[in-house]
């Protein structure tokens, strides 16, 4: 029997909440599980992430395979770091964590916003070199 570790959706529309399953391959979405390892509730702010990482460690090293978006959860939680020590993620998103994605108008005008900043920085400059050099007169 092929075991994959994937998500199970739970909740109610536009309301979903997922369980972290080991099943049959073969299994529906929503069918038949073999054992409950875990919850991803996304919708939460941050989102929260709960798996039971002994049971997750027992299936990965009998060969289950884990389905990609629980792969970036077992990431998260430290589970595949275990699992397969040096196997870095493809991205780095601890970086990516300081600066949020805007869209094309939001960058626009925070570019916009930036460059009045610095013209009204280089006028007090400029202000304050033509006040010293009468000072100085």
């Amino acid at each position: 029997m092929a075991v994959r570790l994937r998500l199970r959706r739970e909740g109610t529309k536009k309301q979903p909440h997922y369980r972290v399953v080991a099943a049959d391959k073969r299994a529906p979405r929503n069918g038949k599980f073999i054992e409950i390892l875990g919850e991803y509730h996304p919708l939460d702010d941050p989102s929260t992430i709960k798996i039971d990482e002994e049971r997750a460690l027992h299936w990965l090293r009998h060969g289950a395979q884990p389905s990609a978006q629980v792969e970036k959860l077992l990431r998260i939680v430290g589970v595949w770091e275990e699992f397969k020590p040096g196997d870095a993620p493809k991205r780095d998103r601890s970086a990516e964590g300081d600066t949020p994605k805007l869209s094309k108008k939001a960058r626009e005008k925070q570019e916009a916003e930036a460059e009045a900043k610095a013209a009204a920085a280089e006028e007090t400059t400029d202000s304050d070199a033509d006040e010293a050099a009468e000072d100085a007169s």
